[in-house]
């Protein structure tokens, strides 16, 4: 729902810390995080993703049990997730949270890093968990390949194979029984483990599982780097196609330590997980909440997000009801904006933009409509040069320092406060020029916004959008010394617009090419913008 320039970083150690505001900051974007975000875009919440590329899964070729993805590389589940989020506004971070400590207005601060900050009335934690393998040279090499941990995940793919299961715990025979079903291959190690059921052992042998009651020394590969066999201390080799073992895990939520979070026991005495509340998915700090592996080390992708689904709908009902107790129905695009512009610094230089000018140049004055006009360098050269301005924001704060900028100037400038994506929200076919400077606005999936944008135009006016190249973030970057702190994908950007315009009849594309940024302006770490200019046709 934004309609403003946002200060993409590129030069980003050279630039000043950000801190924006939101509903809810998600840690972790994979099932359970991006399943969270998309319930709660849908339901008009600003979500900020923040990921840093580190899934449990992450070994993992393909995933399995996941109706309607079966085999799908855990990477393109994640793609697309993204991509479903965006479409609803939902922003996706590439970067690393390193803590979240209490605020003194009940919200919750988000440290990034980079120096960078969300402000957010909920969290959620869908941080996953971190497996910790048994001490036996070769496990990790293999993990996730043919070194698994799960029948569900990967047994189907070694059955009627050799397959050695490595036991380290008493509670590692729990899966033995289905393994058996999927090979006739099997066989038990006990290695450096005590408490093990003897009378259970002794009906696994009974059933025709050889179980060797010795610890192992390694796992053998062979040329290819796959796995052959598994060295027992006393020199033997059995030969296996595959290796099972079970983990330890441990809760990844050393971000939430400053909140007083810290992890309980699991049942199984295998490691520690993060306790909620079985239906809300709530911490015992109120206003956090956590979804996934990191809840239940036992959750597939599958049921992952739709625990995340789930805790995505209570967080929902919760901001809800708090502003229906406060009879309040806030926008958290325009507090964030207000919160920015309230800062008291200013953002921008106040110059207009060159390119603005530039192709202003020899066009005679009349109605012009300039969208996310900030602090209103723009709206206020038009209006000294005779053009009958209408600025529009969605930031109340930012159209108060335009008019009181337009009244020390002595020009008239009218203020529209508005969302983009508000229905109706600009009047149809009224303006000689739109004017769309370093702007944006949220995608919806019909894209409102983007109508809206177009209906503005009055036959025989003139379109004028000029975007940042954002080539330069798609830069990689390392998430644990940076985070990009806007995702472009969420907003309607100046391709999406090119795209509307070619499909739509009535409209010329004048210019759309990319140019060297015009001198002059605050963020002057972006080398060059695109510029679209289009006329829509008399009828």
């Amino acid at each position: 729902m934004m309609t403003h320039a946002h200060p993409q970083q590129h030069d980003h150690a050279d630039r000043p810390p950000v801190e924006r505001h939101c509903d809810v900051a998600v840690i972790g974007g994979s099932a359970a995080g991006l399943t969270a975000a998309l319930q709660l875009a849908r339901q008009r919440r600003t979500v900020v993703v923040v990921d840093d590329g580190t899934p449990r899964n992450a070994p993992a070729e393909h995933m399995h049990g996941y109706l309607g993805r079966e085999a799908v590389p855990p990477s393109e589940l994640l793609t697309i997730g993204r991509e479903e989020v965006r479409g609803y506004g939902g922003e996706v971070l590439t970067g690393r949270v390193l803590a979240v400590r209490p605020a003194e207005d009940g919200r919750f601060r988000v440290e990034l890093s980079g120096g960078h900050t969300l402000l957010a009335r909920r969290v959620l934690a869908a941080t996953g968990i971190r497996d910790e393998l048994p001490d036996i040279e070769g496990l990790a090499q293999r993990w996730g390949r043919d070194v698994i941990h799960c029948p569900f995940c990967h047994g189907y793919e070694v059955r009627d194979q050799r397959l050695v299961q490595i036991i380290t715990h008493p509670m590692g025979l729990h899966p033995t029984a289905l393994l058996r079903h999927l090979t006739d291959g099997l066989t038990v190690v006990l290695h450096d483990v005590a408490g093990v059921d003897d009378v259970t052992l002794g009906v696994f042998e009974d059933a025709g599982v050889p179980v060797v009651r010795t610890d192992v020394r390694r796992v053998v590969t062979g040329r290819d780097g796959a796995v052959t066999g598994v060295e027992l201390v006393d020199g033997r080799v059995l030969e296996a196609d595959a290796v099972l073992v079970g983990t330890r895990f441990h809760a990844r939520i050393e971000v939430l330590a400053p909140l007083g979070v810290v992890g309980s026991a699991h049942p199984t005495g295998m490691g520690e997980v993060l306790e909620v509340d079985p239906m809300t998915g709530q911490t015992a700090v109120p206003g956090v909440y956590a979804a996934g592996n990191v809840t239940d080390p036992s959750l597939q992708v599958l049921p992952s997000a739709a625990h995340g689904g789930r805790v995505g709908a209570m967080i929902a009902f919760s901001l809800a009801e708090e502003d229906l107790r406060s009879r309040a129905r806030p926008s958290g695009e325009e507090a964030d904006w207000d919160a920015r512009y309230g800062a008291g610094e200013r953002m921008w230089s106040g110059n207009p933009n060159g390119t603005l000018v530039a192709e202003v140049e020899g066009m005679p004055p009349g109605r012009v409509l300039d969208i996310g006009a900030g602090e209103g360098g723009d709206a206020l050269w038009l209006a000294g040069r005779g053009w009958e301005v209408t600025a529009s924001d969605i930031s109340g704060t930012a159209l108060q320092h335009v008019g009181e900028a337009a009244k020390s100037r002595g020009v008239p400038v009218t203020r529209l406060h508005g969302d983009a994506n508000a229905p109706g929200v600009f009047e149809p076919g009224a303006y000689d020029l739109v004017s769309l400077q370093y702007g944006s606005f949220l995608r919806t999936p019909e894209q409102r916004g983007l109508r809206n944008l177009l209906d503005a135009v009055a036959p025989g006016g003139t379109l004028l959008v000029v975007s940042h190249d954002l080539a330069p973030m798609r830069e990689a970057v390392d998430p644990a010394e940076h985070t990009w702190m806007f995702d472009p994908g969420a907003y309607v950007g100046v391709e999406e617009i090119a795209a509307a315009l070619a499909e739509q009849e009535g409209w010329t594309v004048l210019t759309h090419e990319t140019r060297p940024r015009p001198a002059g302006a605050a963020s002057s770490h972006h080398v060059d913008d695109i510029v679209l200019r289009a006329v829509r046709r008399d009828v």
